[in-house]
């Protein structure tokens, strides 16, 4: 998880100053001093840290939070809302040439990911009912444009690209050309990376810039290099002039010095966060939701805007009118096992969920469930149609065979079935209209 030892390391400092009733200076000088080295542990630029942990201190020391019937509250807050601001703020969205045609250009150094977050962003953009096209001008290395064609293919998104032409720029603008003509209204410029920024790739860069006119520069770098992707960040912002940063490998990296260093910095904003490998693993970076994650608070906002991207209104009234007339199969079963897969899985939504991102739930638990999800799959895929529709017709012998065809004992058959049925029961009750009646904090949430 992203932040992950930060995270564990600040709320372990704030747990102690919620068990005190009264906080002196000294208590807030000894806390201040953990949060310093946690923040040092997590690979924030130093001069960030210092000014942080000062900004910090000067609001903790102040009346309100000292006579305060809950100090160690206060404290967090303004922790929180330092946080959100070192970040940025408030999330920074993409923008949109007025002309109603934009174009993207993705820079950075090799092995950031680039490529990968053009698809990535393509993805995303058609999700929000862009129509956006490639273009391959990295001419430099092996195999680029054939791996830009591969991720073309994979998101739908159609790839411009000239093997003959050694001028990017030239193969920048005549995309561009063809992109207008053909009616997309997003182009995705793929530039070509180094080993480190030198003249020859900041000229050719000024060049495709100077061609195309990008509506947004996006400087793609790698989370896990830490300060060193901060520095990447600095040294193209000087020379090029970027409007934000894509920040790769989010998922992998504990620390997350890199994001909480970068708007400081650099000036300019995160923009996305990548936290996985598949091509929807791309995130609106939102601060606010960030802060609040890395202190134990949650990110409510983030799990119902993952429910409402996978939610389908005609799948849910299907679901709604079987369980009115009881006939919830184990398809049905297994097919919201599976809105829970597309959503991340277990391990993401908890990491979403207040006071739950923290060792209170270890790797080994959310492996153990995972697992658990994917043992009910294998059970129900063994079943015959007849029996995933009617379990009740599961007797012994029937059990029995298919334990041997999933490789899982009878008693996770037995398990599976509980589960099931129990399911079912609080299904019925939340379409029932009078519990909703009842319980009226559920309304609106199924």
């Amino acid at each position: 998880m992203a932040f992950e030892s930060l995270s564990e390391k600040l709320q372990n400092t704030f747990k102690k100053l919620k068990g005190k009733g009264v906080l002196s200076e000294a208590d807030i000088n000894d806390a201040m001093r953990e949060v310093k080295l946690a923040l040092l542990e997590a690979d924030v630029n130093f001069k960030v840290v210092k000014e942080f942990v000062a900004d910090v201190k000067e609001k903790c020391l102040g009346q309100e939070v000292l006579q305060s019937l809950t100090p160690g509250q206060q404290v967090i807050k303004i922790v929180n809302e330092q946080l959100t601001d070192l970040m940025g703020g408030t999330g920074s969205k993409l923008t949109y040439s007025p002309s109603g045609f934009t174009v993207l250009l993705m820079v950075g150094l090799q092995g950031t990911g680039k490529t990968t977050s053009c698809g990535k962003l393509a993805s995303y953009l058609k999700k929000n009912g862009k129509k956006p096209m490639l273009c391959a001008c990295d001419i430099y290395r092996p195999a680029a444009i054939d791996q830009l064609e591969v991720v073309g293919k994979s998101v739908d998104v159609p790839v411009y690209t000239d093997r003959n032409n050694k001028k990017a720029e030239d193969i920048a603008l005549a995309a561009r050309n063809e992109a207008e003509k053909k009616g997309y209204n997003v182009l995705i410029v793929d530039t070509a990376g180094r080993l480190q920024i030198d003249e020859d790739l900041m000229e050719e860069l000024a060049r495709v810039k100077k061609a195309v006119k990008p509506h947004e520069i996006l400087l793609v770098v790698d989370a896990l290099t830490g300060q060193d992707a901060v520095n990447a960040a600095e040294g193209f912002n000087n020379k090029l002039g970027i409007d934000g940063i894509i920040m790769t490998k989010m998922d992998g990296d504990s620390r997350g010095g890199a994001a909480l260093s970068a708007k400081k910095v650099t000036g300019k904003p995160v923009k996305f966060i990548g936290m996985g490998e598949k091509f929807d693993a791309l995130e609106p970076f939102h601060p606010e939701r960030m802060a609040s994650r890395i202190l134990g608070m949650g990110d409510m906002l983030s799990l119902i805007e993952k429910a409402q991207e996978n939610f389908d209104e005609e799948q849910a009234a299907k679901l709604e009118k079987k369980l009115r007339k009881n006939e919830f199969t184990l398809e049905d079963f297994l097919e919201q096992l599976g809105q829970v897969k597309k959503m991340g899985g277990i391990g993401k939504m908890l990491d979403m969920l207040p006071g739950m991102n923290n060792k209170s739930v270890s790797d080994s638990d959310i492996e153990r469930s995972e697992q658990e999800f994917r043992q009910m799959e294998a059970i129900i895929y063994s079943m015959t149609p007849e029996e995933r529709k009617n379990p009740q017709v599961l007797n012994a012998s029937r059990r029995k065979r298919i334990a041997s065809g999933c490789g899982q004992p009878v008693s996770k058959i037995n398990s599976l079935i509980k589960k099931y049925e129990d399911a079912k029961k609080l299904m019925k009750q939340f379409n029932n209209p009078g519990f909703m009646k009842k319980n009226k904090r559920f309304r609106g949430l199924f």
